[in-house]
């Protein structure tokens, strides 16, 4: 089994700083992923959905920016699948999963132990808060290092989801990526998808200060790690973002340029 420990894989003070720094904030075989335009993107019911469901006022408000139902139908996230939102911090994605997947379907808000003593633990009150008294009762709660095999049994989940996390995985160091990747594929159904969006950086230039990556990292540790890298999407694309500034510089906050790519575990 494919065991990725972020104390183990990072040592627990390297980890807590780049996380505090962080958080305050066609297939393989034809050679490219297939291209898919934001233009024909729909996601108009679960849009509707997401705009008159029960949500907190601050997540609605973080809606125009990340266009959740656009990237849920991107994703292939349909009712009554099973799903995982991969270091969920407060839960903004997890609810709409939530939403996305219906009372038929679940949702694993999975954080790594450390992610949540960050800030005293502001996201694990903020989680805490999210799930009180039921009020998401599809969402079971994962507070452990991937995979989580004793939560999440192997081969059992349609889709998961990382938004904006995995720079500070591989940039600590390359082989992290894979060793990531590999621990999400083990939890996937075979056919199952791996979504990940995360802030554009350019080669060469200093991304573990800058919270970035070059998307082809990404498509190189897929590859390495079993996937095909089946589709991407401009859904996020910040034309305007020349990725050379800190993602959390105020000019850019919630509008920097993004990748968006679709992994397929092979039936």
């Amino acid at each position: 089994m494919n065991t990725f420990s972020w104390p183990k894989v990072l040592g627990t003070a390297l980890l807590v700083g780049t996380l505090a720094a962080t958080l305050a904030c066609t297939s393989m075989e034809s050679g490219s992923p297939r291209f898919e335009s934001k233009a024909s993107a729909g996601g108009g019911n679960l849009a509707a959905a997401l705009a008159s469901a029960n949500r907190p006022a601050e997540d609605k408000g973080r809606d125009a920016d990340r266009k959740p139902a656009e990237l849920m139908e991107f994703f292939g996230v349909k009712p009554g699948m099973t799903t995982v939102d991969i270091i969920a911090l407060g839960g903004y994605v997890t609810e709409v999963l939530s939403v996305a997947v219906g009372p038929k379907g679940k949702v694993y808000a999975q954080n790594p132990p450390l992610a949540l003593q960050l800030r005293e633990g502001m996201y694990a009150k903020a989680l805490t808060e999210r799930l009180a008294n039921n009020r998401l009762p599809n969402v079971v709660r994962v507070d452990g290092d991937l995979p989580a095999a004793a939560q999440i049994p192997p081969g059992s989940v349609d889709v998961a989801i990382t938004a904006m996390n995995y720079h500070d995985v591989r940039n600590m160091n390359p082989a992290n990526g894979v060793a990531f990747l590999k621990a999400v594929y083990s939890m996937l159904k075979p056919g199952g998808v791996f979504g990940v969006t995360d802030h554009v950086g350019n080669d060469g230039a200093d991304n573990a200060a800058l919270h970035r990556i070059p998307k082809h990292f990404l498509i190189e540790d897929a590859k390495a790690a079993g996937f095909v890298v089946e589709a991407e999407s401009d859904i996020l694309v910040h034309a305007a973002d020349d990725h050379t500034k800190v993602v959390f510089d105020p000019t850019l906050r919630g509008k920097t340029d993004q990748f968006t790519v679709r992994l397929r575990k092979p039936k």
